[in-house]
């Protein structure tokens, strides 16, 4: 097992940002600040579940170049890293799911490795190119995974221009906070709590509050028994607005080729 290292200058940026929200018990309150949290958490969260994840990742359906740029720019605000570093670690991820080489199996190395200590950590930083040679020919992807710094600063220094101080601490410091544990809820609770429908040979399991939060991506045991469809939510009661979004995308003609979830072996599914 490597050993555990941490980059100073990024934990130190982390807890910092952490500690600036609360920024927002200081800020004179209105309710328009919550619901301003709430619009850029979700179109963020939406950005990172059907941008990084389902179409960069996964592939599951198709974009044209704008649209695949601009998905690009806005998952990138959330500030977790660049689009090409999310994806090959995510398909890394994929290929050895809660086994020894996996990047963030809370069975291996625990829960707070799995939650966030990994992303701190340097062991990551780089990745195979080769694992993400389909995206690398876009140019403008190179880019933003080079610089992946810029859509968060021009998210958050546009919200301050337009809401002024409350627009930087409930539009972007509140709501990314939040939305950095929600999403790494994935790897770390999505390994350990719920259910399993599939007998799949990781410890991915179902969690119906985390498909809330997470628009979907809550049912996690879906989604490693047939990662290439576009939605997660298996049975018609498993709500999955990423997958309601991309859908929506598709009737107006900007997504396509969408990829239906396939049950290889219906006997076999728990009820």
């Amino acid at each position: 097992m490597a050993q555990q290292r941490y980059r100073f200058g990024l934990v130190a940026l982390f807890v910092l940002l952490h500690i600036s929200a609360f920024a927002a018990f200081f800020t004179p309150f209105a309710w328009w600040m919550v619901g301003l949290a709430a619009f850029t958490y979700s179109i963020r969260m939406w950005a990172v579940t059907a941008g990084y994840h389902r179409y960069f990742s996964h592939r599951s359906y198709k974009l044209g170049r704008v649209p695949q740029f601009l998905l690009a720019f806005l998952a990138q605000t959330s500030a977790q890293k660049g689009v090409l570093w999310w994806v090959a670690q995510h398909r890394h991820h994929h290929r050895h799911s809660d086994h020894e080489e996996d990047n963030h199996s809370p069975h291996q190395r625990g829960f707070w490795w799995s939650h966030v200590g990994w992303i701190l950590s340097n062991e990551f930083d780089e990745y195979d190119p080769k694992s993400v040679a389909d995206l690398t020919r876009y140019p403008e992807l190179v880019f933003l995974d080079k610089h992946h710094w810029i859509p968060p600063v021009v998210f958050a220094l546009a919200l301050t221009l337009v809401f002024g101080v409350p627009g930087l601490v409930w539009g972007f410091l509140v709501s990314t906070v939040v939305l950095y544990h929600c999403t790494f809820a994935i790897n770390s609770i999505a390994h350990l709590a719920g259910t399993r429908r599939f007998d799949t040979p990781d410890g991915s399991r179902n969690n119906w509050w985390l498909a809330l939060v997470t628009f979907g991506e809550g049912w996690h045991n879906n989604h490693h028994y047939y990662m290439s469809s576009c939605r997660c939510g298996y049975r018609w009661w498993e709500l999955d607005l990423t997958y309601v979004g991309i859908w929506v995308l598709s009737l107006f003609g900007i997504a396509s080729g969408l990829r239906p979830f396939r049950v290889r072996h219906p006997e076999r599914v728990r009820q």
